[in-house]
């Protein structure tokens, strides 16, 4: 009776120890987020990208594992830059995704459901896989890139972040260089 009682104690203190982890991990990334969001502006990538997401080796590429769910940390990044003030994030997906049959990726129709469910307020664009690790790679030479790697399991399934200005427009941007191109003429 006492051997089952010190194995039941260990068993809760695992699993105490366990979700302590969890919870731990979980504030981490988002502690990561809050610390280097006021220092992103545009240019600099977050990336939400699922379990099987390579640890790119660029150095400007910082890889963080929350092992939270896909859509809470989705969600959760998405609106701390609805809250930002100095950026607004330019939404990629991989092209891919829209042609994984269900058949191939069990659960795949359901996410790309929720997913349309919540991007619904951002323009999305689509690029192939390997032209979104390229441009990160490019990118991470001058700028930086986090790259939050989520419990998802379904191929595809990274959502990609390019920072933007959020207080000055790509047509105010034209523009002023148009306005600059006509002076050094």
């Amino acid at each position: 009776m006492q051997r089952a009682m010190i194995v039941f104690c260990l068993f809760l203190s695992l699993g105490r120890n366990a979700a302590s982890a969890d919870s731990e991990n979980q504030s981490a990334w988002q502690q990561i987020l809050h610390d280097r969001l006021p220092a992103y502006g545009h240019r600099n990538w977050i990336v939400i990208a699922d379990s099987a997401y390579p640890a790119q080796a660029r150095d400007g590429i910082e890889t963080i594992v929350s092992r939270a769910d896909h859509f809470q940390v989705l969600e959760a990044v998405l609106s701390a830059l609805s809250s930002a003030k100095h950026v607004r994030p330019i939404v990629f997906t991989d092209r891919e995704l829209s042609y994984i049959p269900e058949t191939d990726a069990h659960g795949i129709t359901a996410y790309r459901s929720q997913l349309h469910t919540v991007l619904k307020n951002w323009n999305v664009q689509t690029l192939p896989h390997e032209q979104l690790i390229s441009k990160l790679d490019a990118t991470a030479q001058t700028f930086r890139v986090l790259i939050i790697k989520t419990n998802m399991t379904l191929p595809y399934t990274s959502v990609f972040l390019q920072l933007d200005c959020a207080y000055w427009t790509s047509e105010a941007e034209q523009k002023l260089r148009a306005s600059m191109a006509k002076d050094e003429r």
